[in-house]
C-alpha cells in the first residue's frame, strides 16, 4: 500500500502541475479535482479501462481455463478471470487491484506457442497477480495516460488557434517534451527490475518447467522486433514483453530488464550455464 501511496501523490502532483502550467491556478484547481475523481475511478476500474482499452473479451475456452484454475491452486490464489485480445503479436498482462478480483488477458497470438510455453506465459502474469503488482500497473498507466492527454490539450492550445505567442510556444514545448514523456518514465519506474525477476521466477517454480516460459520470451521479443500492438505506450510496463517502440529517452527507464538477462537467469535456474546477472 505504501507503494501505491507514493506512486499516487507523484502522478498526482505532476498532474496538477500540467494544469498549472497549461492555465495557472484555474487549471491547477481543475487538475486537483480531476485528479481526486482519477485516483477514486483508477482503484476500482482501472482494470477494466484496461481490458476494454485493447478490446479484451473473456473466454470460456476450457483449454485455457484448466491451465489458469491449475497454475492459481500452485499460486495458492483464487482463480483469476482469463481473456483473450485481438492480435497476432504474442503477448500478456495481468490486472486487478487484488488476487480476489485478478485477471490475465493474452493476445490470440499467444495460443500458437506450445502448451508449456502458454503456460509458462500465464504462470509469469499470475505470479503478478499474487505479488500484488496488478494494481500499481493499472493505476498508473491510467493517471499516467490521463497526464499525457492534459498534455496534449496544453500542446495544441499553445499551438493551435489564434495563440502564437511566445509563452503559448513555451508552454507548449515544456508540456509536449517534458511532462508527458516523464509521466511515462514514472509509470515504467513504478514497477521496478525486480519485479519482473520475481515473476519470471515463480513462473518457474509454478511450472517446473524454467526452459518453457525462456523459450516464450525468445518467441515473444522475436515478433516484438517486427509487430507492435495498437495502444499507449504507458501501458508498457504491464506487458510480459514491452510491445512497443523505445525511443532514447523511454529506453533509459525501461520496467522491463533485457529479455536476455531473463533467459539467462531461467537458464541457470534450469542447471543450463547462461548469461552474466544483472
Amino acid at each position: 500500500m505504501i507503494r501505491t501511496f507514493i506512486l499516487l501523490l507523484t502522478l498526482t502532483l505532476i498532474l496538477l502541475g500540467v494544469g498549472f502550467i497549461a492555465g495557472g491556478m484555474l487549471g491547477m484547481t481543475l487538475a486537483l479535482f480531476f485528479a481526486f475523481f482519477l485516483n477514486f475511478f483508477s482503484y476500482w476500474y482501472s482494470d477494466r479501462l484496461i481490458l476494454r482499452a485493447y478490446g479484451a473479451h473473456e473466454t470460456d475456452d476450457e483449454g485455457l481455463r484448466e491451465i489458469v484454475r491449475k497454475l492459481a491452486s500452485e499460486a495458492s490464489i483464487p482463480v483469476p478471470k482469463i481473456y483473450i485480445m485481438p492480435g497476432d503479436m504474442p503477448n500478456a498482462f495481468a490486472t486487478g487491484r487484488n488476487p480476489d478480483h485478478g485477471a490475465v488477458a493474452i493476445t490470440q497470438g499467444l495460443t500458437s506457442l506450445s502448451r508449456s510455453e502458454l503456460e509458462a506465459v500465464i504462470a509469469h502474469e499470475i505470479s503478478h497477480i499474487r505479488n500484488r503488482d496488478t494494481l500499481i500497473q493499472t493505476v498508473a498507466a491510467t493517471i499516467a495516460g490521463a497526464i499525457s492527454y492534459l498534455a496534449m490539450i496544453g500542446y495544441w492550445s499553445a499551438f493551435g488557434g489564434d495563440r502564437r505567442d511566445s509563452g503559448g510556444m513555451l508552454i507548449g514545448l515544456i508540456l509536449i517534451a517534458v511532462f508527458a514523456p516523464l509521466a511515462a518514465a514514472i509509470v515504467k519506474l513504478a514497477i521496478s527490475r525486480r519485479r519482473e525477476y520475481a515473476a519470471d521466477h515463480g513462473a518457474a517454480l509454478m511450472t517446473k518447467n524454467p526452459e518453457a516460459l525462456a523459450s516464450a520470451l525468445r518467441k515473444i521479443t522475436d515478433v516484438a522486433e517486427h509487430t507492435r500492438v495498437h495502444g499507449s505506450s504507458a501501458t508498457s510496463h504491464i506487458w510480459i514483453v514491452n510491445p512497443f517502440r523505445n525511443d532514447w529517452f523511454t529506453g533509459l527507464f525501461s520496467t522491463h530488464p533485457p529479455v536476455k538477462r531473463r533467459i539467462a537467469k531461467l537458464e541457470r535456474l534450469a542447471g543450463k550455464r547462461g548469461g552474466d546477472d544483472e
